[in-house]
C-alpha cells in the first residue's frame, strides 16, 4: 500500500511516516500544498493524509484540485481545527474522513486502513484464524483448538494485532504505538511482559508454538514446533 502524507510540521510528519512504514506501507511526504498536488497527480496512491494549514496551497483547495482531476483516492484530513463547521466543510470539499489533532497514530492507521478497504470493496472480517488459533472479533472469544482462552482487553488487542500481521515480524516500537497508543520508550519492558503473559496462555499447553521472539527485531506469530 502506498500513502501520501501532506503535512508541513516536520515532527508530526516524521512520526506519521515512521508509523506507516513500520506498519508495512510505502509512505511519501510533501511539505506544502503545491508539491502535494503534483505528487498526487503524478503517482497512484491508495490514500492520502492531508493537513489543512499548508503553505503555498491550503488543504481544502488542494483537495478541491485533486477531485477536479477526477482523482478518487481516499483522503483523510488531519487538522487542529475541531469545530463542527470545519469538519463539515472538509467533508463537503471532497475528503472521506476527518481526524483532529492531537491524535493517536493507531486511530489514524485504522481509519486509513478502513478507507482503503472500503475503496477496494473489501469487507472487514468478523473473525481471524491462524493454525488452530481462532478469534471472534464480534464476541471477542478466543480459542486454541477446542480450548477457550480468556484474555484481558490489552492481551486481546495484542493478539489481534499479531494475528492480523501473521508471519510478519513486528517491533516493540510498532506494538507500543499501534496497540498501546504510547510513544516508544526503549527502556520499558511492558511489551516483553505482555508477550510473556500472552504466550503463557496461547502456547503453554500446545504442541505447536505460535508466538516467537526474534532477537533484536521484535515478535512474530508463525507456526513452529
Amino acid at each position: 500500500m502506498r500513502i501520501l502524507l501532506i503535512e508541513d510540521d516536520p515532527h508530526i510528519a516524521s512520526f506519521i511516516l515512521t508509523g506507516f512504514r513500520d506498519g508495512g506501507f510505502t509512505a511519501d511526504h510533501a511539505e506544502d500544498g503545491e508539491k502535494g498536488l503534483g505528487m498526487a497527480l503524478e503517482t497512484t496512491y491508495d490514500a492520502a493524509v492531508i493537513d489543512l494549514m499548508l503553505p503555498k496551497m491550503d488543504g481544502l483547495r488542494l483537495i478541491e484540485e485533486i477531485r477536479k482531476r477526477k482523482n478518487t483516492m481516499p483522503i483523510i484530513i488531519l487538522s487542529a481545527k475541531s469545530a463542527v463547521d470545519d469538519r463539515i466543510k472538509g467533508l463537503q470539499t471532497g475528503s472521506d474522513d476527518y481526524l483532529t489533532k492531537p491524535f493517536s497514530f493507531s486511530e489514524l492507521f485504522a481509519r486509513v486502513q478502513a478507507l482503503i478497504r472500503r475503496s477496494k470493496g473489501i469487507s472487514e472480517p468478523t473473525s481471524l484464524a491462524y493454525a488452530d488459533l481462532h478469534m471472534n472479533l464480534i464476541t471477542r472469544e478466543v480459542r486454541r483448538g477446542e480450548k477457550p482462552i480468556l484474555l484481558q482487553p490489552l492481551e486481546f488487542s495484542l493478539l489481534e494485532y499479531l494475528m492480523r500481521n501473521a508471519e510478519k515480524v513486528v517491533s516493540r516500537r510498532v506494538i507500543m504505538e499501534q496497540v498501546w497508543d504510547y510513544h516508544f520508550d526503549p527502556e520499558t519492558n511492558v511489551v516483553e511482559a505482555r508477550i510473556c503473559r500472552l504466550r503463557d496462555k496461547i502456547d503453554k499447553e500446545a504442541h505447536l508454538r505460535l508466538i516467537h521472539t526474534i532477537r533484536g527485531a521484535g515478535y512474530v506469530l508463525k507456526k513452529s514446533s
